[in-house]
């Protein structure tokens, strides 16, 4: 593992143990702002050219009716 992360998940451990009550909002923000970007991300590949094709690919969806957002 790499020196750099594993400081991190060091002070990330430090953190958790000294804010037992705050580290959950601060996880939970993180965690909601990839999915939103996730979905950002989706949604603009859907305004390009073959967006839809493209994702399909990506993901490897085969069952297109299974992603209403897709079908």
């Amino acid at each position: 593992m790499r020196e750099t992360h594993l400081n991190f998940i060091e002070r990330w451990a430090a953190f958790m143990k000294e804010h037992p009550t705050e580290w959950k909002k601060i996880h939970t923000e993180f965690i909601n702002s990839q999915f939103l970007s996730h979905e950002q991300f989706l949604d603009r590949l859907l305004q390009q050219p073959n967006g839809k094709k493209k994702i399909l690919e990506l993901y490897q969806i085969k069952n297109v009716k299974g992603f209403p957002r897709f079908g």
